[in-house]
């Protein structure tokens, strides 16, 4: 599989695994029921977000709820963007992606902060001892604040909230 290509498939619910440590709380709440009623009327607009795993099933990266309304509305199998990716690529893609959404509690941003900054940090890893140091991490948590709209003491304020 072009590790840059989508691949869109029916994918079973009970081959796709829910992204370990999701920061983002999955409620049966009235918006839920919204979007099962949405899902049976319209169907599903946005296809989730999945990695394969070696074990032939699937990595929940972005449609935890999606996935949820599925199983609440009785229909086994879900239209999935299938994408490889390494566990930071999902991370990150999984901390943008729900990051847009209107109602994020503080302790799932605190989370989802300190996933992505993590993630981040080890991609900035030196991986041989040939290559210069890159302004050593650039402090990651600077950039982070710039790519989400925070300031970088907010950021830590929210990573804080983790301990």
């Amino acid at each position: 599989m072009d590790k840059n290509k989508d691949d869109i498939q029916e994918i079973s619910l009970e081959q796709i695994n829910n992204f370990p440590s999701h920061p983002y709380k999955v409620k049966d709440d009235e918006s839920m029921f919204e979007l099962v009623e949405s899902i049976k009327t319209r169907g599903l607009i946005q296809p989730v977000l999945v990695r394969p795993l070696d074990d032939g099933t699937y990595e929940m990266v972005s449609g935890h709820r999606r996935k949820r309304a599925f199983e609440l509305a009785g229909i086994e199998k879900i239209p999935a963007r299938v994408k490889e990716l390494t566990r930071d690529e999902a991370i990150l893609s999984m901390v943008d992606s729900n990051l847009q959404r209107d109602e994020i509690l503080p302790s799932e941003k605190a989370y989802a902060f300190k996933m992505r900054l993590e993630a981040m940090n080890r991609q900035g890893m030196r991986t041989d001892r040939t290559s210069t140091p890159v302004e050593s991490k650039f402090r990651t948590n600077e950039l982070l604040a710039d790519e989400v709209g925070e300031s970088r003491e907010q950021i830590r304020r929210y990573i804080r909230l983790t301990n």
